[in-house]
Order: structure tokens, then C-alpha cells, then sequence
């Protein structure tokens, strides 16, 4: 699947905003894209995201949060990572094909045309461009794998 170029500050953001007063854990999309400064074109694919993650479930223009989404705004920095981790390689899953490569490899390591070839099976070359960098910059956020942007080479190295 496409994704969207989203950080995880913008994640965590809506979701905090959401968790808050007044909202209490679910708004209203249109009183959110007010509360957020945000246009609802901008917003929807960020709310979309958050509901592939199953942080939020979306009805009847309404957006609350989920049980994970909830523990993920009122969790500190370490915690969010992992809970981010976690639904990161369950319901992402070029994500969880990176990390599977990797552990599998013997040197924890491989290239990231591997994976954009792959991705281009299924979306437009720029898609798969885009959709790379986003689960790169997920997964780096998440700790589950680095990657060098000089030799465009995934790695398990350097993760506590």
C-alpha cells in the first residue's frame, strides 16, 4: 500500500490533541482540523494513517482514539516507541519486511533499492519512493532499524 509522508510529531500530535479537553478522546474532524490549524485536506490522510496504525477508528465524522491510541498519548517517550514499534511491523508491512530481512541476513544489512523494487511490483516508482522514506523515517523513530543515507543501506546497527 501507498503511504503518505507523515511524522511522527504530527502522529503524536493529533493524538494528544485529540486526548485533551475538550475532545476527551474523540472530536469531531471538523472542530479538529479548527484545534489544529490544520485544512481537512491536510488532516485526512494523517486521520487515515492513525487508523491503519489502529490508533483511531473513523465514523460518521468523528475520529477517537483506540485503546492504543490512548495509551500511546498519555505515554512517555520510550513508551511511545515501543507501542509505535509494535503496530509499526504488525500493520505496516514493508516495514516488517525490512526487519525480517535484516534479522535474517548475517550481516544485518540490506540495500534499500531491494525493497524500492519491490514496492514498484505493486505502486508507481514515485509511490515507492515515498512510501520507502516514510517507513524509513518510521522505523528509524521506532528503533526498529537504521539507515544510512549515504550508502542507502538499512541495518540493524547502532539500535540500543
Amino acid at each position: 500500500m501507498a503511504l503518505t509522508r507523515i511524522s511522527t510529531n504530527t502522529f503524536a500530535g493529533m493524538m494528544e490533541e485529540i486526548a485533551a479537553p475538550p475532545y476527551n478522546g474523540k472530536a469531531d474532524i471538523p472542530a479538529l482540523t479548527d484545534s489544529l490549524h490544520m485544512e481537512v485536506d491536510d488532516l485526512f490522510p494523517v486521520a487515515e494513517t492513525l487508523q491503519l496504525f489502529r490508533f483511531v477508528e473513523i465514523a460518521e465524522g468523528d475520529i477517537a482514539l483506540a485503546a492504543a491510541g490512548k495509551r500511546f498519548a498519555d505515554a512517555d517517550t520510550d513508551t511511545r516507541k515501543s507501542i509505535f514499534r509494535d503496530h509499526l511491523l504488525t500493520y505496516v508491512p514493508i516495514a516488517a519486511r525490512i526487519k525480517q530481512v535484516l534479522d535474517e541476513r548475517p550481516s544485518h544489512k540490506a540495500p534499500a533499492s531491494r525493497f524500492r523494487e519491490e514496492l514498484e511490483d505493486y505502486m508507481s516508482e514515485n509511490q515507492a519512493t515515498v512510501t520507502l522514506a516514510t517507513v524509513t523515517n518510521w522505523g528509524r523513530y521506532a528503533e526498529v532499524f537504521a539507515y544510512d543515507e549515504t550508502s542507502q543501506v538499512f541495518s540493524l546497527e547502532d539500535l540500543h
